[in-house]
């Protein structure tokens, strides 16, 4: 592990950012005077981590492709006080980065974002029209099945404390990684701020990585994987609901017909139905279980923020 003086550290993601990263750090260390600014260099063919280390950036190389690795990694190595993510495409304005931080030092909050979305300045500068409609289709899911709006899910400009950077459990390897984030602070309840930024589009010759449908239908994966993983008792009572209506749907002429007659003429019919129903009984069964098994884990894991913040107490 890196153990660096400095309270801020400044994270950055980067694969093939030649055009933007230069600017990128020189506007963070002016921000952040004291900050130290890491890049982390995810097999870049056109010299971006050259370009980051003349600029003053601590470069790291990152060999796992995606960016749920490298930030997986980055939280590992480096050991700072406060953190500040930001995309390396200068589509975030460095100038708002205090403004991210301050409720953290101000211990408000856990968890910040940079909310692109509730002044428009993503709608306006954004040319993409599929991902403003991933972002918003995201941001619903999110507040259906977890009950908690957050204006901008899959924003890549956040900061977060040292107690939330050492017990997160990376596990997306590529651009799920900010619904991971999202998701595992609303579900873990840290305290969540959001903060307005004004963002602008890449400059011209800068291209975005992301693939809308694609990585869209990663991010989808990952919504429903971490609601069974965080949730099991509601993900299974849906799964064991959709079981019992079809096993309905398909018993209820049976039992119908068997009233009127006396008989059972369409066996594998009735079978079939049986079968749905002890599907969802099943799947009621394992959703109790396993969210009991999960209530265990997250007692383990508050003990273990506890313990993060008491390392942070004595480095203070």
């Amino acid at each position: 592990m890196t153990n660096t003086s400095q309270s801020i550290a400044v994270l950055i993601p980067c694969y093939n950012e030649s055009l933007t990263v230069g600017k990128v750090i020189d506007d963070f260390k002016a921000a952040l005077p004291g900050a130290a600014v890491y890049v982390y260099d995810n097999n870049s063919s056109d010299g971006t981590g050259d370009i980051a280390r003349e600029h003053g950036a601590i470069v790291r190389l990152e060999p796992r492709q995606g960016k749920g690795n490298v930030v997986r990694q980055m939280l590992r190595d480096i050991d700072a006080d406060y953190y500040i993510m930001v995309d390396g495409d200068d589509t975030y304005p460095a100038d708002a980065a205090m403004d991210l931080i301050r409720p953290i030092m101000d211990d408000e909050a856990d968890h910040v974002v940079g909310d692109r979305l509730s002044n428009g300045t993503y709608g306006e500068e954004n040319t993409r029209a599929g991902h403003g409609f991933g972002n918003d289709l995201v941001r619903w899911l999110i507040g259906v099945l977890y009950g908690i709006e957050l204006n901008d899910v899959m924003t890549g400009y956040r900061a977060f404390n040292r107690a939330f950077a050492k017990t997160l459990p990376v596990l997306s390897p590529g651009f799920e990684i900010e619904t991971e984030l999202s998701i595992h602070a609303i579900d873990k309840r840290w305290r969540i701020r959001q903060v307005p930024i004004v963002y602008r589009d890449r400059p011209e010759g800068s291209e975005s990585k992301l693939n809308t449908v694609s990585d869209g239908m990663k991010v989808l994966g990952m919504i429903f994987s971490l609601f069974k993983d965080y949730k099991p008792l509601g993900f299974f009572s849906l799964l064991a609901l959709i079981f019992l209506v079809v096993g309905l749907i398909l018993g209820i002429p049976i039992i119908g017909e068997f009233n009127a007659t006396h008989m059972v003429a369409r066996f594998p019919t009735a079978i079939l139905a049986v079968s749905f129903v002890g599907l969802a009984a099943l799947s009621l069964a394992c959703g109790l279980i396993l969210d009991t098994v999960v209530k265990g884990h997250r007692r383990d894991w508050e003990l273990d923020v506890m313990r993060v913040y008491d390392e942070s107490s004595s480095r203070g």
